[in-house]
């Protein structure tokens, strides 16, 4: 959700065990069509990442979404309200692009983003950082961009830090590395996050409220193919222990 959709949207990411992601299934795209209608009925809507041949998107099981790509990417959205609370999905890739330094701008490639839009700004944002956003709000026209964001990647060597911040989105944008590109193909993993808590850490001060989701993929630079699935979101209270 957002490595450049929100310099490129902030200036266009600114989300049985399964088949494969580019096995055919029921409401799949047939016409290479990005988004399958079956997710646009559920409110999911397509980016382009300018200049990049676009991924397909469609449902999958569970309230799921299959991704797959061939040396490109793009990514979904759709509005997500209320409070900020512990997000949980699973995700697997069966196809993916090799191990990419993701704190560096350009080649950071990664097989699936997850990225958490939120409605308000970080507790010390700049001028400038704000002056950056209109730039890009200008450009994306009636979507609404969030003011901060945080973006969870399956992706990278796995030497970044834990948490950085985005090399394209301003310091308004922080991304975790939950699995780097080594992790095993093919297999399911579960995660969990606490939105709120990962907010504060990353941006100080009480989180705003949410705005919106986008999954996405990029593998443009290492020219890779992508098929991967997410699915299990879900948006529930913390345990309080």
């Amino acid at each position: 959700m957002l490595r450049r959709a929100m310099l490129t949207t902030l200036i266009a990411a600114l989300p049985g065990v399964g088949a494969r992601a580019d096995a055919p299934q029921d409401g799949a795209p047939q016409d290479g069509a990005p988004l399958d209608e079956a997710l646009a009925r559920a409110g999911w809507r397509h980016e382009n990442y300018p200049g990049m041949r676009p991924g397909r998107f469609r449902a999958a099981p569970q309230d799921g979404v299959a991704i797959s790509a061939s040396a490109g990417g793009s990514f979904i959205w759709r509005p997500l309200g209320g409070a900020p609370a512990c997000l949980s999905w699973r995700w697997r890739v069966d196809e993916g692009p090799p191990p990419t330094d993701l704190t560096r701008r350009g080649g950071e490639d990664r097989a699936i983003s997850l990225t958490i839009g939120f409605a308000g700004w970080p507790t010390r944002a700049t001028l400038w950082q704000r002056t950056q956003h209109a730039f890009a709000q200008s450009a994306a026209g009636a979507h609404r961009l969030p003011r901060s964001a945080l973006i969870y990647v399956w992706g990278g060597t796995g030497d970044e830090p834990d948490a950085f911040f985005s090399p394209w989105m301003a310091g308004l944008g922080k991304v975790r590395r939950m699995r780097p590109a080594l992790a095993p193909r093919g297999e399911w993993f579960e995660e969990r996050v606490d939105l709120a808590g990962d907010w504060r850490r990353a941006f100080g001060g009480p989180p705003p409220p949410l705005q919106e989701i986008a999954i996405g993929t990029d593998a443009d630079n290492t020219r890779s193919r992508v098929a991967a699935r997410v699915d299990q979101i879900r948006l529930n209270a913390c345990p309080t222990d």
